[in-house]
């Protein structure tokens, strides 16, 4: 029951088990608390998010053929999986899909509304594992990529994994390497700030205290200069939310593509004659410690297409 509503309403499992647990989750006409509980074919599931409030129902329920949730699913291009274990799995995540969606947009919307969303990453990965040939499990985002980045992303597919991988992130011990075109020639470095959600002018940034919001460091490798623009190479020490797009940013090379944190406080946004449609931001390597065998993985995904053809047209223009 508890991995079934975890997949059907984009939950974490600990917002499904407190749902259970309040009685709000009923089966076949009766309160079901046990997250234990085998659903069988043509049973219905109802969730009722408040007592007193009209309850929700989720429809026969097929466990063979419901395996994942109603959504509208993206056009091409589609995730790939580029490892996959009993322990977790590693995707190469397209830009414009969104990693997973958080707890309270799913409960915002409501069990009915979802079939009107666009699906996330999470929502497409069972059906993914299937075509694999791979048992279908629940998955647990260890962390996330901006809807607009590309890259690798790695999902836990056991509590003991997702509590392992969630340490290594909290650590800052695991191995992240963005590949990012920017506007202007960038300078190498190590850019070390404390991050807060409004800078001053409504944006996340730097702030101008010491000490003050979330401690941020990003590494700056330049990788190939392309006359008015520059394509570098980001290594996390730290894994904000934001944070590489705020670095390039507030040091005046903004990512080509880059809509928000494209100028200083309080200024104008920098010219941005590129051409890019999303910020042009890819998670190119990702490397870790195995949550069950110790064994030390990294992983690489080659440019998406849009980003490769963009680095080519800067190419020609340069020559």
């Amino acid at each position: 029951m508890s991995d079934w509503l975890c997949q059907r309403l984009v939950l974490p499992r600990a917002a499904v088990l407190r749902l259970l647990r309040e009685g709000r989750v009923w089966l076949a006409g009766k309160p079901c608390t046990d997250p234990h509980q085998r659903l069988r074919r043509g049973q219905r599931v109802e969730v009722r998010p408040q007592p007193s409030a009209k309850k929700r129902r989720l429809g026969s329920v097929n466990p063979q053929a419901l395996r994942q949730p109603r959504v509208n699913t993206p056009s091409s291009p589609r995730p790939i999986l580029r490892h996959v274990d009993a322990h977790l799995l590693v995707v190469d995540k397209p830009p414009g899909l969104t990693t997973m969606r958080h707890a309270e947009e799913a409960a915002e919307f409501g069990v009915r509304a979802r079939c009107y969303l666009p699906a996330t990453l999470a929502d497409l990965l069972p059906s993914l594992l299937a075509q694999a040939g791979e048992k279908v499990t629940t998955v647990r985002a260890v962390h996330r990529l901006d809807k607009e980045t590309s890259g690798l992303v790695v999902f836990a597919r056991t509590v003991e994994a997702e509590r392992y991988l969630g340490r290594q992130f909290r650590a800052h011990s695991t191995d992240r390497l963005y590949l990012a075109l920017v506007r202007g020639r960038a300078k190498e470095g190590r850019i070390e700030s404390w991050l807060v959600r409004d800078r001053g002018d409504g944006r996340r940034g730097s702030s101008s205290s010491p000490n003050e919001g979330q401690h941020a460091v990003t590494h700056v490798r330049k990788v190939e200069d392309l006359g008015e623009y520059t394509l570098v190479e980001c290594r996390l020490e730290t894994g904000r939310t934001h944070q590489v797009r705020i670095h390039l940013g507030e040091a005046g090379t903004p990512l080509c593509g880059e809509r928000v944190y494209d100028r200083p406080l309080h200024g104008k946004p920098l010219p941005d004659g590129s051409g890019a449609q999303r910020i042009m931001l890819h998670a190119a390597t990702l490397g870790f410690t195995h949550p069950a065998t110790g064994k030390y993985l990294r992983f690489t995904a080659p440019l998406p297409k849009d980003m490769a053809k963009l680095l080519d047209k800067l190419r020609s223009q340069t020559r």
